[in-house]
């Protein structure tokens, strides 16, 4: 079993050829205002951790989500999703607070920037559970959840707690900096973090932001370090200081909402797949495993990107691993 930790929220996103204020219909069926221009908006499921839950599932690994979600309609539409995928719902947490919104904007190139409304939302008051789902093999954590208190401390040791047990972790960071008000102390807190992860995969973006590098990241605990770098492709450093590259799988891209979260969750069905969700057999794979688990989780993320939202792939949509 896989378990996701984190947050589930849902993204608007602008619609091609669509406006709401232009003098035509919004996407709630008013008139406009005859020269506001502003994009129709579309919901969809989200959160970097539920988009890596439904990728999980659909690629056909065990997985369970660890969350709050609001009791609100959003909120039972992310369950809904969440069902649909395959993943067990049982370890999420109700609450009638909102459920948090991500306003999506997409440049030029389909990449994705997004403003949060977070405030009293139902997801950052997430509670440390009494236990992990039995046969817990894997838990991944990331992106607004370890960001926004109170959940954020409790989120964090739910991390501290599996590592202890053995059990192994992975971390995405997914900065989203408008959402972090002190960047030096959230630095310092991601170093803390690094002890007791056991993969760490993060964009070039990410990295920047961080300004760290993998190695000084793979001397603080992580067997590995994946790095995502858009249409370049992937690579990972590990802690014997190998390094290993494989091009992007070209596609033409709607948007990039979801990919990263793909990558993730390709990463942890590769390794489940293979029996190695542990420190040390990650630690313990030669270039020919990572060539073929980075180009799988390329493949997966072009998928994504080639649809609109986050909208990982099936399996029987990629080549076999």
């Amino acid at each position: 079993m896989i378990v996701v930790a984190g947050e589930a929220l849902i993204d608007l996103v602008p619609q091609a050829g669509g406006t709401d204020g232009s003098g035509g219909r919004g996407a709630s069926g008013g008139d406009g205002d005859g020269g506001g221009g502003l994009p129709a908006l579309a919901p969809r499921l989200g959160g970097g951790p539920y988009n890596t839950a439904v990728a999980v599932g659909r690629l056909g690994s065990p997985v369970a989500f660890c969350s709050r979600v609001s009791r609100d309609a959003f909120g039972e539409a992310l369950l809904g999703g969440l069902a649909r995928a395959g993943v067990d719902v049982s370890y999420v947490q109700r609450g009638a607070e909102p459920t948090t919104l991500a306003v999506a904007s997409i440049d030029a190139n389909g990449s994705a920037g997004y403003a949060f409304y977070v405030e009293g939302t139902a997801d950052r008051l997430f509670s440390l559970p009494d236990r992990l789902p039995a046969g817990t093999r894997a838990v991944s954590f990331g992106t607004c959840s370890l960001v926004l208190e109170p959940g954020a401390s409790a989120y964090e040791e739910l991390m501290r707690v599996a590592a202890a047990e053995g059990v192994f972790t992975a971390l995405d960071p997914n900065i989203r900096a408008g959402l972090i008000p002190d960047p030096d102390a959230y630095r310092a807190r991601f170093k803390g973090w690094l002890p007791s992860t056991g993969l760490l995969k993060l964009s070039e973006d990410d990295a920047e932001w961080l300004g760290g590098t993998p190695e000084e990241w793979l001397a603080s605990g992580p067997a590995a370090v994946v790095m995502t770098r858009g249409g370049a492709g992937l690579t990972v450093s590990t802690r014997g200081s190998a390094r290993y590259d494989v091009p992007g799988e070209p596609v033409d891209v709607v948007d990039t909402i979801g990919a990263g979260d793909t990558v993730n969750a390709a990463l942890l069905h590769g390794l489940a797949a293979w029996d190695a969700l542990s420190v040390e057999a990650v630690a313990g794979l030669g270039a020919d495993a990572w060539h073929r688990l980075l180009r799988f989780a390329a493949r997966a993320a072009a998928v994504t990107c080639s649809r609109a939202g986050a909208e990982p792939p099936y399996m029987t949509e990629l080549p076999p691993l």
